[in-house]
């Protein structure tokens, strides 16, 4: 946040940008003038596809550019001609385009053919069809990264708000290949993907949340692979639920993640810091398993789990261990309240836990917070309970370290007992820490739910390769917004409410929503992992 100041200005005179060189942002794989052009450009693959990212995922730097690539010395005027003489099935015109990967923003128009974009450049396109995205922001398809399985339903409200990837990396409740079943049967408009499921084998194999014998590890181990080699594009494990999970259980499958290169995602074993449970001992864990194995670790909703009330203390951790050179990333949902169910152990002692009473409560769905009586009856109904535990420092704070992603950690579902981040999650990042607060420029914030979860999980799958970009080559996952009005409607009294301001949401070159309103599309298609 370095250039906040020229951001803001960038922002407030978007409308007047201009660019004063035409050509391509980044041209991938289209012959001889597309190799040439990339061997200008720094850190992009002159093969086509951008190479695997580093171990180390963060956002190297903010600075933005209004002027595409000069190609004056790339391509001579016939190639450049007939590139931008071509008539595209789709172009979108007139919009802002953002790109956090180059750090291109300003005016261009972009060419689609297929589920691809074929060129983006600042001279007139042609096209069989033409979206005019004048005053709208032309940014990459939103990757939700801890989202929950498809169900029919919730997914149109994550088009809504803008997500394109649905990836769930808390687990995807069931062995891979019933997932990947499952899914294809709702015909998703959003693309689909997940880590393998520890706690769900567990549930498989009879053991819940008890201890484990040798065999059953083994076990548990076997169907991770499994799950991996059928296209699981991570693994999660989550000890705080998981009471009786042991570490080296948790080391065990880090050294299956490090063999095949995919993110080990941690619901971390600690939410407090009261008795003799301390967020910080739960960082460390997840930290000394990246250093015994090797393994890349992906801290899920740190706000909740880790950095509760502790949040700069927790950013510092993790940056000490990434600075050691470990690789580990998090993620966080923008909203200073968590939900999970009455019957939870969370609860257990939550005033001590937390600092918080009863009037920090609300049950999902109903507008009061509660009482002693209203909790106790929603606990022995085992309802949804939102708590209001966190302060927005916990937020704001996180949403400065380079290297936090953001993920819902919801999937709306009826009867709409859901945390309101289910619907709104991307829409409230962009409106309350973008537009209204400033916490972040838009193109940091659109980076940490974009590019960012794309360099994590492209080391292992070449379809993030190719995604969180609005580059040629990248697969035409695109979403478009108003800057001025998109927002959050949903709240904890009614979850069902989709975000305003998100006008077209395109994926795999499909309009899934188009003029604030969504299109009855399966447009959505597996993110796997590489199968070698």
């Amino acid at each position: 946040m370095d250039d906040k100041q020229s951001s803001e200005n960038s922002e407030n005179d978007n409308s007047s940008k201009t660019i004063g060189r035409r050509g391509f942002i980044v041209t991938l794989g289209f012959g001889v003038a597309a190799s040439a052009l990339l061997r200008k450009l720094p850190g992009k693959s002159s093969e086509g596809i951008p190479k695997a990212s580093s171990e180390k995922i963060s956002l190297a730097s903010t600075t933005t550019s209004t002027s595409l690539p000069d190609v004056s010395t790339s391509l001579n005027n016939e190639e450049l001609s007939n590139e931008i003489e071509t008539v595209f099935e789709t172009v979108i015109s007139g919009g802002r385009v953002i790109d956090p990967d180059s750090g291109f923003d300003g005016i261009a128009n972009i060419g689609i053919n297929g589920d691809s974009i074929r060129l983006v450049s600042d001279s007139p396109l042609a096209g069989n069809s033409e979206i005019d995205a004048t005053g709208l922001v032309v940014a990459p398809g939103f990757i939700d990264v801890l989202s929950y399985p498809t169900n029919g339903y919730g997914e149109w409200f994550k088009i809504a708000d803008g997500v394109t990837s649905n990836l769930c990396l808390h687990g995807i409740d069931n062995p891979m290949e019933q997932f990947l079943e499952n899914t294809k049967a709702h015909n998703p408009p959003v693309n689909y993907g997940g880590a393998v499921d520890h706690y769900q084998h567990r549930i498989i194999l009879g053991v819940g949340i008890q201890k484990t014998t040798e065999k059953q590890r083994r076990t548990l181990l076997e169907r991770a692979e499994t799950d991996l080699q059928a296209g699981a594009i991570g693994i999660h494990q989550q000890p705080e639920y998981t009471v009786d999970l042991q570490k080296s259980e948790i080391v065990d499958h880090g050294h299956l993640a490090a063999k095949y290169n995919v993110p080990l995602c941690l619901h971390l074993r600690y939410s407090s810091d009261k008795a003799f449970e301390s967020q910080e001992n739960a960082i460390n864990e997840a930290l000394e398993v990246a250093k015994e194995t090797g393994c890349s670790i992906h801290i899920e909703h740190l706000n909740s789990t880790g950095g509760t009330g502790r949040m700069r203390a927790a950013i510092d951790q993790i940056e000490n261990a990434r600075d050691e050179g470990l690789s580990v990333t998090a993620c966080i949902y923008p909203y200073t309240f968590w939900a999970t169910y009455g019957g939870s152990a969370r609860f257990n002692n939550f005033q001590e836990k937390f600092d918080i009473s009863f009037g920090d409560l609300q049950e999902v769905g109903k507008p009061d917070r509660m009482t002693e009586e209203t909790f106790s009856i929603a606990r022995s109904e085992n309802k949804l309970i939102a708590a209001y535990a966190m302060d927005e420092e916990d937020i704001t704070e996180a949403l400065s370290a380079s290297w936090v992603l953001i993920g819902s950690d919801a999937i709306l579902e009826k009867p709409h007992n859901n945390h309101p981040r289910s619907a709104g999650c991307f829409s409230r990042l962009l409106s309350n820490y973008v537009r209204e607060q400033k916490v972040l420029s838009l193109s940091d914030a659109l980076a940490k739910i974009t590019i960012l979860p794309a360099r994590l999980l492209e080391k292992s799958s070449s379809s993030m390769r190719l995604r969180g970009r609005i580059q040629s080559g990248a697969v035409a996952d695109i979403t478009m917004f108003d800057p001025g009005s998109i927002s959050d409607r949903a709240d904890v009294s009614n979850p069902a409410q989709e975000s305003i301001g998100i006008v077209n949401v395109m994926v795999g070159g499909q309009l899934a929503r188009s003029d604030n309103k969504n299109n009855n599309v399966q447009s959505g298609v597996p993110i796997l992992r590489d199968i070698t």
